[in-house]
């Protein structure tokens, strides 16, 4: 059940919001809080639940439309601390972390990064996730919040059945939670010209999916470029120690701190997926549009879990298919029915959806039947028990400014 006061701040002050958010906003008993809990306090941010934490929904009189506005414009900085970061060591991490994804990580530069997806048995994906090779050996593995109570279970349960096997005899693999760590996420078009001024290290030797070690004003931070906004910018791996001092030397004009309310906003822009909306363990990465994530030398011959319902699905084709569409009228939330125009059947369903600050439309993102997944089809979408024109649309709706030198 959403508590009250994060349900009158999601609904009351925040109607760009989509319902995203809301739905994380759950009550779970106690919170847990990163470790910029009193920074944000002292900031003036509104704090809400969210994925079992207590999370910065927007800071001060500054509302969702303009935090995701300077984002855009100019620079922000989201703590995403609550992210779970993990390092996977051993002689054979990188066939351990093959079995658990589908993607090709023995092809990956050192320092170099992939989004790929954890799979269940069925080819379902148990999250989404950010894996970074340091080396043969050593991988750094950022996973979803909300995911913590099933991801960390399974990843213990997958090493014990690896190690105790022909090739943990090899060389077992060790995992590290770097638990209270500190993530921050600096985004925005300004972000490399501000975090410059912070650093000798020249930045623009740093692409878009590469990561290093920075000197930060004294600080050693592994600084990783890409983000969630569509935008340039950084996410940066603090100890607990540091992460308190690091925002504040990070948090100064023109860099204007911002919460979960434009975080979701922008990604939605960027055609990203939030993980318990747009993805589960009921969808393929075939059916999400992610087969990109799956290494081309994988997808005959690659020993993964949930290889089967994958391949079946790229052989076969997936049942639906994730898609944009742009919306006329009222903006249309998840959950949303999405009909053929001529008929009126039932083609699929809205996973995320808001009036986007940036181009100005309703944007949303759904599934639909396979072969109804055409850019240009159009199709209605009900809202409020009302149908109303939409059309499906390419994402990402904007087009995104990743640094690639």
């Amino acid at each position: 059940m959403v508590l009250l006061r994060a349900a009158s701040v999601l609904r009351g002050k925040h109607p760009f919001l989509s319902q995203n958010v809301r739905k994380l906003a759950t009550e779970t008993g106690s919170l847990r809080r990163t470790g910029l809990y009193d920074f944000h306090i002292e900031n003036g941010a509104k704090m809400v639940p969210f994925a079992g934490y207590s999370m910065p929904l927007s800071y001060a009189d500054v509302g969702q439309v303009a935090s995701h506005n300077h984002v855009r414009a100019k620079v922000g900085l989201f703590d995403v601390g609550h992210m779970v970061q993990s390092n996977f060591r051993g002689k054979t991490a990188t066939e351990f972390l093959e079995w658990l994804t589908p993607s090709s990580l023995s092809s990956l530069n050192p320092y170099s990064s992939t989004l790929s997806v954890i799979l269940n048995e069925n080819g379902g994906i148990i999250d989404d996730t950010v894996i970074t090779k340091h080396a043969a050996d050593a991988f750094y593995v950022v996973t979803n919040a909300s995911r913590r109570d099933r991801d960390l279970p399974w990843f213990k349960q997958k090493l014990e059945e690896w190690n105790v096997g022909e090739k943990g005899k090899e060389g077992p693999v060790e995992m590290e939670v770097l638990e209270d760590w500190g993530l921050l996420a600096l985004q925005g078009p300004e972000a490399a010209s501000y975090l410059q001024t912070l650093t000798s290290y020249d930045l623009r030797d740093l692409t878009f999916g590469k990561s290093a070690f920075v000197p930060i004003e004294g600080f050693n931070l592994h600084v990783a470029r890409g983000g969630y906004t569509g935008e340039d910018g950084f996410e940066i791996s603090i100890p607990p120690s540091q992460t308190v001092e690091v925002a504040r030397l990070l948090a100064k004009a023109p860099v204007q701190l911002t919460g979960l309310g434009a975080r979701d906003s922008l990604r939605l822009e960027a055609g990203m997926c939030l993980y318990g909306n747009d993805l589960d363990e009921d969808t393929t990465p075939v059916e999400a549009g992610l087969s990109w994530v799956i290494g081309k030398d994988r997808k005959e011959n690659g020993n993964f879990i949930g290889a089967e319902g994958v391949r079946k699905h790229l052989k076969e084709g997936p049942p639906r298919r994730r898609v944009g569409l742009i919306v006329e009228g009222a903006p249309a939330r998840q959950g949303a029915k999405i009909f053929a125009a001529a008929s009126g059947d039932l083609l699929g369903t809205v996973t995320s959806g808001i009036p986007s600050p940036t181009l100005g439309k309703n944007i949303a993102m759904g599934y639909v039947k396979n072969g109804w997944h055409k850019k240009g089809t159009e199709v209605d979408v009900e809202v409020r028990n009302r149908k109303q024109k939409a059309v499906l649309t390419p994402m990402p709706f904007m087009k995104t400014n990743y640094w690639r030198g």
